[in-house]
């Protein structure tokens, strides 16, 4: 425990560095935390959400939209007191903290050796580097879905995760799938009042995001972008153009995900039901970048105790495949089959596991459904 507090003060004091050298050199720093820092300075000076940000900095940000729920606006307040630099700095070591407590949270077996792993993984570097707030909702979730004890809030950090990103809604099934159905209505309920607040304070916005700009996606030119590793952008570097694949992909995904749920539940392993229902959102999500992909951090403590699948896990998450292949400006939908084996390394590798994981499942409930076999005197 002390070597692992020793580590995260080491890289929180490197961020602070890093930080204070670049606001000194006037050199830019965080893509993403500059659009939220630019959509709260939005709400303050009474400007809309959804159309180019006026206190974004062109050099820092290439004009990238709010593509958050106005509530998300509200929360990140905050932010809009700090310069651009040290809000960065804020969402960074947040998320450090956010990293470390989830791997403890998941590496029952050599915690230290999982947590010396986590910066050779792309979703985590990629995320700190940009000053996105994956790492935090991912905590959020993780320390509701997870508790150490019983509690009559559990469910609120997942509607309040939902509230800046509407992706956690996903893990809102996986508390009705384990039985937990209070936290799970708890967790509607906060998702819709802290929504409602933004409705009420941001009247506007919300109606704008609400019937239009949730819908407008302004990224459909990189759907084919190997940094989409979704099965939407799989689907998209195959050409498949054709909402029906990935509709019919996406359920069955769903549908397997909840039959495991069940199954991980049922023999006491929340970690790995939870671990699942991850994996299906990032499946089948319209829209999953790398550094949503965070979840490989808890998924590597998970295995830090199974050699073969830490470094499983440590060669997908590394980004390597994905590092190696021709990208941008369309070039995805040239690749060869080595390529496009590489270039959907993450979709590939949890359809992989998913599969072998479903037809495990199958077999042990074909084995116990099975007559028993009569006996030849």
């Amino acid at each position: 425990m002390r070597q692992e507090k020793n580590i995260v003060v080491v890289v929180i004091a490197a961020l602070a560095g890093l930080a204070v050298f670049r606001w000194l050199g006037g050199a830019p720093l965080g893509v993403d935390s500059a659009v939220y820092r630019a959509g709260a300075l939005a709400v303050l000076r009474g400007q809309p959400l959804y159309e180019p940000l006026l206190a974004l900095d062109p050099k820092s940000a290439l004009e990238l939209p709010f593509t958050y729920p106005p509530s998300a606006a509200l929360l990140f307040l905050p932010l809009a007191a700090l310069p651009a630099h040290f809000a960065w700095l804020l969402i960074a070591v947040g998320s450090v903290l956010a990293l470390w407590s989830v791997s403890r949270r998941f590496a029952r077996e050599r915690p230290l050796l999982a947590l010396c792993l986590l910066p050779v993984l792309e979703p985590v570097w990629r995320m700190i580097s940009l000053g996105q707030i994956n790492g935090v909702l991912m905590a959020m979730v993780v320390l509701d879905a997870l508790p150490v004890r019983n509690r009559k809030s559990g469910g609120m950090l997942i509607g309040l995760a939902a509230a800046v990103k509407l992706t956690p809604l996903i893990f809102v099934p996986y508390l009705l799938l384990t039985g937990r159905r209070a936290d799970a209505w708890r967790a509607l309920a906060t998702f819709l009042g802290v929504s409602a607040a933004g409705a009420l304070l941001l009247p506007g916005d919300s109606i704008r995001y609400w019937t239009s700009a949730m819908l407008d996606n302004r990224n459909a030119g990189t759907l084919d972008w190997v940094l989409d590793q979704s099965l939407h952008g799989m689907f998209a570097r195959f050409g498949a153009t054709s909402l029906g694949w990935y509709a019919a992909s996406a359920a069955v995904c769903l549908l397997a995900g909840a039959l495991l749920v069940r199954e991980f539940h049922r023999r006491g392993d929340p970690r790995a039901a939870l671990l699942v229902t991850a994996g299906c959102g990032l499946l089948v999500s319209p829209l999953s970048w790398t550094h949503h992909w965070i979840w490989a951090v808890p998924l590597v403590g998970f295995l830090s105790g199974k050699r073969a699948g830490l470094i499983c896990a440590g060669a997908v998450f590394s980004g390597i495949a994905l590092a190696v292949v021709p990208e941008g400006g369309h070039r995805e939908l040239s690749w060869n089959p080595v390529e496009m084996v590489l270039g959907n390394a993450y979709v590939l590798s949890a359809l992989a596991v998913g599969a072998v994981l479903s037809v495990r499942l199958l077999t042990r409930r074909s084995g116990r459904l099975a007559p028993p076999a009569r006996q030849v005197r």
